[in-house]
């Protein structure tokens, strides 16, 4: 089970804790007992059996140092010094999370000799350490020998020259940390636990850190005239939502920024239905949603300078008798009217009509969705990348920009009205799909539509919100992917 981390700061450390965890250059050997944390010098000569040069994240694992008042001593290579960026210090610390395996107690000594520390370094080692650390099997009753007991609190002392600076870098960090695993669990939760009522409760949640949030019933959707989410949302036995999130947290008379997500608790493809192989996944149709609710926790918990505003619509796509049917025709509520042509192209349906009331009530400086929107991504740019497209190449820079900083990485794709034409309708105003060719494009090209002149993006995250490879800080099948891409965003570009 994830294991609940008590992490503390502190100049020195008790020489006699059960795990002790050193940061290493590569080509940078100590001197036998040059450590306080390796006295009798049991880390040079266990580096030099092993042939361990500190390469980046390299670890070596030394049992029982003979003379060390440890139990283990975990070393972790972090590479050349001049290569080293922000997210390499996340890495390791996903490693040392990794290392800590069954103790309960560590002591990470974080001061890596010739490498200027400060309190973000050590903050975002400490952060790598809590995105490592989530798992969940919340559901499994047959756990391993070592999972049998209740979620342990792991006690880390993190050693570093300025701990002050360190702990007051690590409120940021650890908001972060509990927006991307928020994000992770609302992703991995099963669809007969997390339809759009409860995923609605889940947000509304946030009022305890300060944020306005607002509930849209179906009732009120009918009111404004949302014909195209109400359309997918009717062949399910579960009521479709819409949560308005608002943190107030600048006094500036600027616009918002508003983030948008695609909220589809669960995706049979409706009347277009899925094939059966791997429709269990679609449980995760609503990372976009997932991704919006936990950047609005990181930037409430964080306390930041900024008036942002997360909505998310939250529907079922399910082929019930009373389920759209391809050749429907829906009005949105701007009034355009498109037809049905495939059920299963239904997360653009449900991002028009809440892009459309983002538009109109706030009126925002910048307004970017995210949604695991089409299959035909993957085949684009796989899992290691998502989709950008984007109306404004000042936005698109900053975002690619966040990317590369956060590794959540942007590959830029077009945007043209040459592809208008494809999802031009003969009996409405536009179709839902133009089919497989440029599919993502086209799907782009829809939600264009409804956004006007407002500064836009759409991030296509299918092939990263769930199921993307694992990595030093990420073990869980939901990956709380956009979550430090977009807080990156919004503190480098949108903070008072």
């Amino acid at each position: 089970m994830s294991a609940k981390y008590q992490i503390t700061f502190a100049k020195n450390a008790r020489a006699d804790e059960g795990l002790a965890i050193l940061l290493k250059l590569a080509g940078d050997l100590p001197p036998a007992g040059a450590s306080t944390a390796d006295p009798a010098g049991v880390f040079a000569k266990a580096a030099g059996v092993a042939e361990f040069s500190g390469k980046a994240t390299s670890v070596l694992d030394i049992v029982a140092p003979h003379g060390s008042p440890f139990d283990r001593i975990a070393v972790i290579g972090l590479g050349k010094p001049a290569a080293l960026v922000a997210h390499d210090w996340l890495r390791a610390g996903g490693l040392c999370a990794a290392a800590i395996k069954t103790a309960s107690v560590a002591v990470v000594h974080a001061d890596a000799p010739g490498v200027e520390m400060d309190g973000e370094k050590v903050a975002n080692l400490a952060l790598g350490m809590l995105l490592r650390a989530y798992s969940f099997d919340q559901y499994k009753t047959k756990k391993k020998d070592e999972d049998d007991k209740e979620v342990k609190t792991v006690n880390v002392t993190i050693v570093t020259a300025d701990p002050a600076a360190a702990k007051a870098a690590f409120v940021a960090a650890q908001a972060v940390a509990n927006g991307v695993n928020l994000a992770r669990e609302l992703v991995n939760l099963p669809p007969n636990v997390l339809g759009p009522v409860e995923f609605a409760a889940r947000a509304k949640e946030l009022e305890n850190l300060g944020v306005e949030v607002e509930i849209l019933t179906e009732k009120d959707m009918k009111k404004l005239g949302m014909g195209a989410l109400l359309g997918v949302a009717q062949g399910s036995a579960k009521p479709p939502r819409i949560a308005v999130m608002h943190w107030k947290g600048s006094k500036s008379k600027e616009q918002p920024v508003v983030f948008v997500g695609k909220g589809v608790t669960f995706d049979t493809g409706g009347i277009s239905i899925k094939p059966g192989a791997s429709m269990e996944d679609m449980k995760g149709d609503m990372g976009g949603a997932a991704a919006v609710t936990g950047l609005m926790h990181t930037l409430a918990a964080r306390k930041a300078k900024v008036n942002a505003i997360g909505i998310i619509g939250l529907v079922e796509n399910m082929p019930d008798g009373n389920a759209q049917r391809p050749g429907d025709i829906v009005t949105s509520m701007s009034g355009q009217t498109i037809e049905i042509i495939n059920t299963d192209a239904e997360g653009r349906l449900v991002l028009c009509d809440a892009l459309w009331y983002a538009r109109e009530t706030y009126k925002p400086r910048i307004m970017i969705n995210l949604a695991t929107l089409t299959g035909a991504i993957l085949v684009a740019l796989g899992n290691l990348h998502a989709g950008l497209f984007c109306n404004n190449d000042e936005l698109a820079g900053q975002l690619l920009a966040a990317g590369e900083d956060s590794q959540e990485k942007l590959w830029r794709m077009p945007l043209s009205k040459e592809y208008d034409k494809i999802i031009d309708s003969r009996f409405a105003d536009m179709k839902n799909s133009g089919g497989r060719h440029a599919g993502s494009i086209t799907a782009a090209q829809f939600l264009a539509r409804f956004v006007g002149d407002t500064p836009w993006a759409h991030l296509d995250i299918a092939g990263t919100a769930m199921g993307s490879p694992s990595s030093e800080i990420n073990q869980s099948w939901g990956s709380g992917y956009g979550v430090r891409l977009l807080d990156q965003l919004v503190r480098t570009h949108y903070e008072a």
